[in-house]
């Protein structure tokens, strides 16, 4: 630890200044290592983001990028290295910024599906979204905000996304189908049977997440889901099982085989946004909706994650603030709005880098480390074209169970904030939709605490949103009222 102080290579003592590292009990060393943890605790976004993204038909019917799943996953590791190496910079904080999952399937299967809605519009809306924040925190509302939505409902949104997730992985992956039958919404693989070898995939590298993750491997999703792909490319070398669209039995997604394709992809869906799009397409209190609950999940989620890796860290104040707050909430803001500008969604700050902070990182150097690391993943991008949904899936599943923990956030036993807690987790995946899912919670604890005499108790912010969700959820028949 002395030896830093009196380092003798004058660039070692500007960085060790600039990034207060032996201040805050580092070393160089250390933030290097831990940079390099958190990254590969966090590299299955470059995998998973362009599968949840680039495979779902907008509400025209076209795929993001034309389905090139390549350009996805280079743009993802563009951005996040990017704003990573930003927040590293600029805050001074042990923070890395992907696209955030959760966020990602937000867009992908509530807002872009959405009939008349391009990927361009979409991603108009999270840039929106993120500029509005970046408006938030500069004024001092973002806190106001924060502090208007009960707890419960603030856990509830993250565990009903984690089961939503864990719902996706599922499906994606084959493990749960719609019957042909249709006699049930659901069942279990093919006509109740586990009876294909991609989903044998699935669950070889669903247990090699869980166990790794156990043994507290670092990296353990990222080892899943390549140890995945490698099984999955040795079965269809045997077995040729093609797509399911030639072989119920086969391969959901991508086909895994070995691929030549090297280099650096495209970033032609770079900048590729519609600012405005969305409110001549889908209406302007539609889209007051979506930009709200993209507002909520990037609020609650980004004010947690840096309280808890600042604690880690131990570098929060006595009332529990981290360093420079608004300088990570600046740049978490500018990282919304650049993944839509990027057409990845909206980049948010990510819990894996409390990996980084156990490993000993302190300081925004291990974020830069982590950002030149994204940076550098940008040319191994076509190699998402090798992995299957049902190699990469499991990683939803698990993440999925990481959100869902928090659900003893909740008091269940006071059913004024239970019961409206308990709509919002439960109708994520029931509707196959976020955005129903927090606006039921919102709407319930309105209802319930009117009913019970306790109309002051509620934030006005929470009345306004309440109302805004009455008229997204009535919008068709309103739409048909006014006739359009």
């Amino acid at each position: 630890m002395a030896n830093t102080t009196t380092a003798p290579a004058k660039e070692l003592g500007a960085i060790d200044r600039f990034f207060k590292i032996t201040e805050r009990g580092s070393t160089v060393g250390t933030e290097i290592r831990g940079g390099l943890v958190t990254f590969f605790t966090m590299a299955y976004i470059i995998v998973l983001n362009p599968i949840i993204l680039g495979n779902v038909p907008d509400g025209s019917g076209q795929l993001l990028a034309g389905g090139d799943t390549a350009q996805i996953a280079a743009v993802t590791a563009l951005v996040a290295g990017v704003m990573t190496i930003l927040m590293g910079v600029f805050a001074n904080f042990p923070l890395a910024l992907a696209a955030g999952l959760g966020l990602n399937a937000v867009v992908a299967y509530s807002i872009a599906t959405i009939p008349g809605m391009t990927w361009a519009d979409a991603m108009g809306i999270i840039v929106l979204e993120g500029l509005i924040i970046l408006v938030l925190v500069l004024t001092g509302f973002r806190e106001a905000v924060f502090k208007a939505v009960p707890h419960e409902i603030k856990v509830a949104i993250s565990v009903g996304i984690g089961l939503f997730i864990a719902f996706i992985g599922f499906v994606d992956a084959g493990f749960v189908r719609i019957p042909a039958s249709l006699a049930t919404p659901v069942e279990l693989g093919i006509g109740g049977s586990l009876s294909s070898w991609p989903i044998l995939v699935f669950v070889v590298g669903l247990f090699t997440a869980i166990i790794l993750m156990l043994k507290k491997v670092r990296g353990a999703i990222l080892i899943a889901i390549v140890a995945g792909t490698v099984l999955a490319i040795i079965v269809e070398a045997i077995g040729s099982l093609g797509s399911q669209v030639d072989n119920p039995a086969g391969w959901k997604l991508n086909v895994p085989q070995l691929t030549d394709s090297w280099g650096l992809p495209s970033f032609g869906i770079l900048g590729n946004f519609s600012l405005l799009g969305s409110f001549r397409n889908i209406g302007v209190i539609a889209v007051i909706l979506l930009v709200f609950t993209l507002m909520l999940a990037d609020f609650f989620d980004t004010m947690g994650t840096m309280v808890a890796v600042g604690g880690e860290a131990g570098l929060l104040d006595e009332e529990g603030n981290p360093p420079k707050t608004r300088q990570i909430l600046i740049v978490d803001s500018v990282a919304a709005a650049a993944g839509g500008v990027g057409s990845v969604s909206s980049n948010t700050s990510y819990i894996e880098s409390a990996a980084g902070v156990g490993d000993g990182a302190r300081t925004g150097l291990a974020s830069v480390v982590t950002g030149i690391a994204f940076l550098l993943a940008i040319f191994a991008a076509p190699v998402v074209e090798m992995v299957p949904y049902e190699a990469a899936t499991p990683a939803l599943v698990v993440v999925g169970f990481l959100m869902l923990t928090q659900v003893t956030g909740i008091d269940w036993k006071n059913y004024e904030v239970a019961l409206p807690a308990f709509l919002t987790i439960v109708l994520m995946p029931f509707t196959y939709s976020i955005t129903a899912g927090i606006g039921a919670g919102i709407i319930t604890y309105v209802v319930i605490k009117l009913a019970v005499g306790k109309a002051k108790a509620v934030h006005p912010f929470l009345y306004g949103a309440a109302v805004l969700f009455v008229l997204y959820f009535l919008q068709g028949p309103l739409r048909s009222w006014v006739g359009f």
